[in-house]
């Protein structure tokens, strides 16, 4: 991909890999499809980074204007699925 992920340069390197790996899955959601259960981890680990909705709404924008990639309705569908589906876009 040519494009960059959001992150705050007020994080740890940690937090930036777990953010764009979060981010990773979204990808992956879109193009192949992901493991509910793997995104809804990442997503956790996000939302420890980046608790604010706010904040949270900033980082899916730019990570749309980035990527052309939506985050928010993958997150919707991950959160009204069950357990062992896949998440697709």
């Amino acid at each position: 991909m040519e494009y960059t992920y959001p992150f705050s340069l007020d994080w740890t390197t940690e937090e930036i890999v777990d953010v764009v790996q979060f981010f990773e899955a979204i990808e992956k959601a879109y193009e192949k499809g992901i493991k509910r259960e793997e995104l809804l981890r990442r997503y956790r680990r996000f939302k420890e980074i980046v608790p604010s909705i706010a904040e949270e709404k900033t980082y899916f924008r730019e990570f749309e204007k980035e990527s052309g990639y939506s985050s928010y309705p993958i997150v919707k569908m991950m959160k009204e699925k069950e357990d062992s589906a896949i998440i697709k876009a």
